[in-house]
């Protein structure tokens, strides 16, 4: 079904292949999701056997991009064939986020001759990743079929997205600017380029047209699972994790024992954070350590039993921070009745639902003297607390 879904795109965007390919070029966007760009860049340092000069060449036209794709010599794949890699480092290095990013930036427009040109998709190779193969880039949204065929894609994302453990709606951000004007010989439109801005102009200028609705998006992808391949990948460093868990129960044993040899002690609860993988084999390890610890007392109580949140920012701006449940089962994390096989997904997704509220609430000008790239800024701070 992905690669009929990537079929059914390229047909919907054939037309690109018969538009002029030397007209005026329209205003550089290249670095307007420049947050995903920035994230591809250091997946692809990990393994580029292409000799890829770097990732911005997928974004640009085809002129720009003649001799720094390495040995991609049909400069229209250079895009997909970049994503391609970066997904497969990722992948190999169990990192959900990255892999995300990789997907996403496979979805992003790419720069054309003009306003309302739609680009080249890529036609001569075959990604290998499945997940990549099943995308193509967004085109300009004044060009032809735009609406309908964007949505397409960002669905389609979103689907990729929710198949390897990452939150979909972080498809929503593969979206590109209002519709210009085809007439507008400056082929300026609405885009905008800025290399200082690490988050991405689109984002910070709040020039960003989302394709679909949150509600659309959790409609497309109800029913897709994490393939057992993909969660494998997530889970590299599970050894390390159990390791981890294992040290857990040992110091979760000595706070027995120290209960157990002071009476006035107080009953010792430990609860420990770590990072599990698709199998649980860690998180069976955490609940036996805070099982162990509750054996102190009768009346000991553990938070996992319940669900604890493992979210520790602490940052308010324009929102309180946004729980996240960890629980037990094959996705034991929640926000917000959203639920994701790994912490590192369900950490993104709280944080993106926390910049929404702050955003919403600078635009309603609840929050004076605050302005959305405060908001971005706590959206970072949030995920770097928590180690993503």
């Amino acid at each position: 079904m992905k690669y009929e879904t990537a079929t059914a795109l390229i047909a919907f965007f054939g037309m690109a292949s018969a538009m002029p390919r030397f007209q005026r070029r329209e205003v550089p966007q290249e670095h307007s999701h420049e947050k995903f760009l920035t994230s591809v860049r250091a997946s692809l340092a990990l393994n580029n056997p292409a000799g890829i000069a770097d990732p911005v060449f997928g974004l640009l036209g085809d002129a720009a991009a003649t001799g720094n794709c390495g040995t991609i010599t049909d400069l229209e794949c250079c895009h997909q064939a970049t994503a391609d890699q970066a997904f497969s480092n990722a992948k190999a290095a169990g990192d959900v986020t990255a892999m995300t990013d990789a997907l996403v930036f496979a979805a992003i427009e790419r720069n054309t001759g003009g306003v309302g040109v739609a680009s080249v998709l890529c036609t001569s190779i075959t990604a290998t990743n499945p997940e990549i193969a099943a995308l193509t880039q967004h085109q300009d949204p004044a060009s032809s079929g735009a609406t309908e065929g964007n949505k397409a894609i960002t669905l389609e994302l979103a689907k990729q997205i929710a198949s390897i453990g990452g939150d979909p709606q972080t498809a929503l951000e593969s979206g590109t600017f209002a519709a210009g004007d085809t007439s507008d010989s400056t082929g300026r439109g609405n885009a905008c380029d800025d290399t200082d801005d690490a988050e991405g102009c689109i984002f910070t200028q709040n020039l960003l047209v989302e394709d679909a609705t949150p509600a659309e998006i959790s409609a497309a992808v109800a029913g897709v699972a994490a393939s057992t391949e993909a969660v494998t990948a997530a889970a590299t460093d599970a050894a390390a994790t159990t390791e981890a868990a294992d040290a857990a129960v040992t110091t979760a044993a000595a706070a027995v024992a120290t209960a157990d040899s002071d009476t006035d002690a107080c009953p010792a609860v430990v609860t420990s954070t770590v990072t599990v993988d698709a199998a649980n084999a860690a998180a069976t390890t955490e609940a036996a350590a805070t099982t162990t610890a509750a054996a102190a007392s009768s009346t000991s109580t553990t938070a996992v039993a319940s669900g604890t949140d493992v979210n520790v920012f602490t940052g308010t701006l324009g929102s309180d921070p946004v729980p996240v449940i960890q629980s037990t089962g094959d996705r034991p994390f929640e926000v917000n009745g959203s639920t994701f096989v790994n912490a590192a997904a369900a950490i993104q997704r709280a944080c993106a639902v926390q910049n929404n509220a702050c955003a919403n609430a600078v635009n309603s000008q609840q929050l004076e003297g605050s302005t959305v790239s405060d908001c971005n800024a706590q959206e970072d701070d949030c995920n770097t607390v928590n180690g993503n």
